[in-house]
Parts: C-alpha cells; structure tokens; sequence
C-alpha cells in the first residue's frame, strides 16, 4: 500500500486484524457510493468507473482500467490512492469470499467443430424463410416415396430448391438481438459453379422420374448428397470438398436454434390476433375443398378415380410419414439454408501443404514403383493384349481365368495409383527446375503405365461379358475403369503446369456426367439386349429380376419366352402399384407394353 509520508497516522501501528470491527455494510455501500467523491472506489465498482471518478493522474487511471478488481484506498487529505490486488475483499475482512469477475465481452474464437471457418450465421430468419421452408417441407410430406423411385422425389428437390433461391433472394433476415460485433468477417463468395452443382442434384434426384431401377436411383441418390454439398459448402482441393461434405448434416442441428429465433421473432410481431387469421384461412380452405371435392366426386366417376389417386388414403401410417418427411425436411433445408446465410470459408484448405519433403523422399520410392510398372506391362504384354489366340494357347486356360484372372487386382491398383499421385503432388518439393523436371517425368510415366493397366482391365471386362453375358456388377465395374482411365489422362494434363486447382472438381464433375449418361442409356434395358443378342442361352431367371426398364427389350425373345418375363415383371408391377408420388415413366411404359403384348401368362420359365 503506498503511503503519504506528511500523514503522521500513516505511521501509527495497525490493530491486528481480529481487533479490527467489521464493516457496517451501511457503511461499505456509502463508500462505493461516495467514491467518486473522495477517490476511494467502492468493493463492487469496477475498475474504469474508478479511473473516471476522480483517480488522481492518468497513470493510475490507466492502471486502474486494466485491473481485474480494487480495494478500498487509504484517504489522505481527499486524495485517493489505492492498492490493486486480486480478489476483492472488503476492507478489514480477512478470508472473506472474492466478488465475482466483472462480465467480458467477445467476440471469443468458437470451439465448434469448423468453428474458425464456419462461424455462423449473424442474422436471424425472417418470415420469407420460414414460410419458404414450411411450404417445402408440406410439398415433401405429401409427395416424396420412401420405397420407390418416382416423381415425388422430383417434386420434392424442386420445392426444396425453390425454397433456399426464395429465402436467399427474397429474405434480408432481422437483428439477431445483439450489439453489433466489432469485428466482422466477410462471408465467403460463392462461386458461378455452385448452381451447376445444384442442377445436377435436382437432375440426379429426377432420375427416379425417368429409371425403374432401385439399385441406380440409389447411386444417384448417394452422389446427389456429393452435389449438393458442393453446391452448399463449397470446396476445391480433397481436403476443403471432405470438410464441406461433412457440413449440411452439422448445419442442420445448428439450423434449429437458429430457425427457432427467427420464429420466435416473426410470432412476436405478428402477434395473436394474426395467428388466429392464419389458421381460420387453413381451417377454411380445407373445409371448402372437403365439401365441393366431395360433390364433384360423387357427380362424376372419371373426376372421382382422378381423385382417389391424388389424394392419398389419411391413416395412422400415413400421419406419421408425413410427420417424419416434413421433420427431415425441415432439418435439410433448414440446415441448407443456414449454410447459404453462413457460407464457410474453405480457402485455407485449398492451400498446398507447408512442409515438402525432400527430392529423395519422394522421388526414390516413386522411381521404384515407376520401374516395377514398367516390368510389369513389359513381361505381361502378352497377357494384357493376347485375347482370344493367348487363351486358346495356354493349357488349361478358360475365358473366365483370363477375364477373372487379376481383373480386380488391377482396377485396386489403378484406384491406389490415383492416392499415390495425389500424395506425390502434393508433398513434392518444386521450387527448383530440377523438382519441377523430376515430379514431371516420373508422375506422368506412373500415370501413363497406369493407363496401359486400365486398358487392359475394360478389355478383359469385355471379353467376360462376351462370353458370360454382361451382369450390373460388370457395367459398373467397366464404368468405373473408364472414370479412372479419364482421371489419369486429367492429371497428365494437370502436370504440364504442376498446378491444377481444377482437378478434383472436374474429377467429381465427370463422375457425375458418366453416372447421368448410364442413367440416360437404360443400364438395365442395355443388359437385357446384350445377353439376348449371344447366341448362348439366356438366363430367363436373371432377366426377369431386372427391372421393368428392361422390359422393351424382351420383345426380341420368342413368344413363350417372352411371355414368361412378362408374367414375371407384370406380377411384381401388380404387387406393388404406383400412385401419383411414385410414378415412373418406366414402370409406366412396361405395364403399356405388357397390357398389350401378353396374352396367356406363362408361370414356367425354361
């Protein structure tokens, strides 16, 4: 404590503490009252009050503001000095309980998982969003099929897409309730590609307007979630498209809090009276459409069958899948929504890694690898290119051994050559002509080896299917091949520049055009014609557990074959019939087919 030296009670001794009276808290609160008067700062007044009621100089004021808690100070002729310590303790009170801290204010860096890039949205919902996603969600409720793919899925992403362009275009959003930040991070600009990543969703998931297959509409579906992280969050290299796809389904529990604000906002505002308008204009609408659509169903049969098939069968079961659908719907697009207002900021992700390994870290084992590619192609040339004449001259040597033989091994090989590369590029050092020069030859002679290998899988592939007929596994293991086969000639293209930001999104990009171009070839159809045009017998059971997409091209068969597929397909397609939400333009076109061309159902399939 410092001390006046002309004050001569300075100097006289202290009673001990136990002689010492407590504090009237009377007394106590007049003292942080009157300390503005007499300089001396009362036990709760925080530190700034005290610099500003009076501290002597601005040194102390100074010392004052930055103290985490102040004392009672000596008086001294009315001049106040005081001793900072922490915790605060009235005067005379001795083990007394420290006061707590004054409250702090942020903004504090987020420890959510992508809090630093990701750190939310600043402005609540209004009542364009919420209406936009309640309307998308009802749209989706009545519409969507959960098992089967139809129009309904169709519907469903279109409403949703509508829904997030409306409720970003149309909704400025209203104070969230706080004091302006100080700081503020600009959002992340999102980029032209983003709406070709949203139409490929919506076109993926209309796949299952146009394809009967389930096993393809499920790929679709898969990839459709890729797309539409990308369209969301954004990405360029692996790593920020990995980190963005992991953020819709993290959005869509931070969308609730968020979403509940904003109604919480928009109810507050609208206030009871309105709320009680909103539900007599629903009671009412659905009351008039009840009674009139009761009317015209009974005056006429053709409007009440249109009727029946639009309007769905109201139940228990019903009720708790629109229940359901609306509350997933809801999470998906409010979620989405939530990262449209809150874009992340990917960018540090794209960056190329900090530390580079050294030329020999990286150049001796790719050189090694490179040499045993290179003795590979060269030993088994014959094998890989041989075809018919090097099966015919090896004893003991079938078609399924040399399709078979390896072909898996191999397409594993030309995926894991795609990690080397991608590892390669990215921790090669090419500062210096000869880093650059080095990574140039020995990636590009990888990737054109590696070429060679997929080659020589598709035509093992073909020469399998010619033999043994195409199956679904085979042509997506071939289209798999050709997508790899296409991403090694984009890194040889990458490599001239040793710089391709590009790359991945192209990569998916691709994928995701030869997935729509399987989808607008009828895969299924394409396997039936394939195997009916072998002059080997046809195995009618595989046939007939295809889909009905394959059904046109039964009609190449002879007639008692024919019939007995259309018995088959034709009783699955009577067990499970399609309403409005799940019709399907395939489904559809086998039942025409199948009503027209089959006369006598034949059980008996040989």
């Amino acid at each position: 404590m410092s001390e006046v030296p002309n004050d001569p009670q300075s100097h006289q001794p202290s009673p001990p503490p136990s002689a010492q009276p407590a504090p009237d808290k009377s007394d106590m609160a007049s003292a942080g009252t009157a300390g503005g008067a007499v300089g001396v700062p009362g036990p709760r007044m925080s530190a700034a009050s005290a610099g500003v009621a009076g501290w002597g100089d601005g040194a102390a004021a100074k010392s004052a503001a930055s103290a985490t808690n102040v004392t009672a100070a000596d008086r001294v002729g009315g001049v106040g000095t005081a001793v900072v310590t922490s915790p605060v303790r009235p005067v005379g009170a001795v083990g007394a309980q420290a006061s707590p801290l004054p409250p702090l204010h942020g903004p504090w860096p987020s420890t959510a998982l992508w809090g630093k890039r990701w750190p939310g949205a600043t402005r609540v919902p209004g009542r364009v969003t919420l209406v936009a996603i309640g309307v998308a969600a009802a749209v989706a409720a009545v519409s969507l099929p959960l098992d089967r793919a139809g129009v309904g899925w169709l519907v469903t992403a279109v409403a949703g897409t509508v829904a997030l362009v409306v409720a970003k275009a149309l909704d400025t959003g209203t104070a969230a309730g706080v004091p302006a930040p100080l700081v503020v991070r600009g959002a992340a600009g999102g980029s032209a590609d983003r709406f070709g990543w949203a139409a490929a969703t919506v076109v993926l998931l209309g796949v299952g307007t146009v394809r009967a297959a389930e096993w393809l509409f499920v790929l679709c579906l898969l990839t459709a979630t890729l797309t539409a992280s990308l369209a969301l969050a954004g990405g360029r290299s692996l790593r920020g498209i990995a980190a963005g796809y992991t953020m819709p389904p993290l959005a869509a529990f931070r969308a609730m809090p968020w979403l509940s604000r904003g109604a919480q906002r928009v109810r507050g505002r609208a206030g009871s009276v309105a709320n009680v308008r909103v539900v007599a204009t629903i009671a009412t609408s659905v009351a008039l459409l009840t009674v009139f659509g009761g009317l015209f169903a009974s005056a006429d049969a053709a409007f009440a069958d249109a009727l029946s098939r639009i309007v769905p069968d109201v139940n228990v079961g019903t009720a708790v899948r629109w229940v359901f659908v609306g509350t997933v719907t809801v999470l998906a697009l409010g979620g989405a929504a939530f990262l449209r207002a809150a874009p992340p900021d990917l960018s540090g992700l794209d960056a190329a890694a900090g530390r580079r390994v050294n030329r020999y870290e990286w150049a001796v084992p790719l050189s090694l690898l490179v040499l045993l590619f290179a003795a590979f192609v060269t030993v088994q040339l014959t094998v890989l290119f041989g075809g018919n004449r090097h099966v015919l001259e090896t004893d003991g040597l079938t078609y399924a051994d040399y399709a078979r033989g390896g072909f898996w091994q191999l397409s594993f090989a030309t995926g894991l050559t795609l990690v080397v590369l991608a590892g390669a590029a990215r921790w090669a050092p090419r500062d210096r002509p000869a880093d650059r020069v080095l990574i140039r030859v020995l990636l590009g002679a990888l990737a054109a080896l590696t070429l060679v290998i997929v080659g020589s899988a598709l035509q093992r592939m073909d020469l399998y299917a010619d033999t043994y007929g195409l199956t679904r596994l085979r042509l997506l293991v071939a289209l798999c091949e050709g997508w790899f086969g296409l991403v090694l000639l984009l890194v040889l293209g990458a490599g001239i520049q040793l710089r391709a930001p590009w790359l991945p999104r192209v990569a998916i990009a691709a994928g995701v055009l030869a997935l729509l171009g399987l989808s607008a070839a009828n895969p299924d159809r394409m396997i039936a014609e394939h195997n009916i045009r072998q002059d080997r017998a046809v195995d009618l059971i595989y046939l007939g557990n295809l889909s009905p997409d394959a059904v046109p091209a039964f009609d190449a068969l002879d007639p008692e074959r024919r019939d007995c597929l259309y018995t088959r397909v034709g009783l699955r397609l009577d067990e499970y019939p399609d309403d409005w939400r799940g019709w399907n333009l395939g489904r559809d076109r086998a039942r025409t087919i199948i009503a027209n061309d089959l006369y006598t159902p034949n059980w008996r399939c040989s």
